[in-house]
């Protein structure tokens, strides 16, 4: 049961719904279930969710918010993301806390990867 006033699900706009499917599916290993042809759910990622086809792109530059996986192989999670058709927009950076990388989906959403600090 989902808990009260907590969050629950998020949506993202995808140019290219089939494109946007089969990058998670490689590059994560997400299924989804199908809502009519502009409409797509995921759900078992850490958060539910769907993707809506739409022009547009959620992009930080551009004011949106950043959802952010965790990895404990960066560069490992990294290759893969190229490997299913990512394009990396900020390389593997260190911050307080961490490391981590931004990239953009084949629909041009973006978002990051973080994993903790190397030992």
């Amino acid at each position: 049961m989902p808990a009260h006033e907590k969050l629950n699900y998020v949506e993202y706009p995808a140019r290219d719904l089939e494109a946007t499917k089969r990058f998670f599916g490689k590059a994560f290993g997400w299924s989804f279930e199908d809502y009519g042809p502009d409409y797509a759910a995921f759900s078992d990622q850490g958060l539910d969710g769907g993707f809506y086809r739409s022009g547009l792109a959620a992009r930080v530059g551009q004011g949106s918010a950043l959802l952010v996986f965790y990895s404990r192989q960066l560069e490992e999670t990294l290759a893969g993301v190229t490997a299913a058709g990512g394009e990396i927009v900020k390389p593997i950076f260190s911050f307080p806390g961490g490391r981590r990388f931004h990239f953009t989906e084949p629909s041009g959403n973006e978002f990051a990867v973080w994993s903790d600090p190397e030992t």
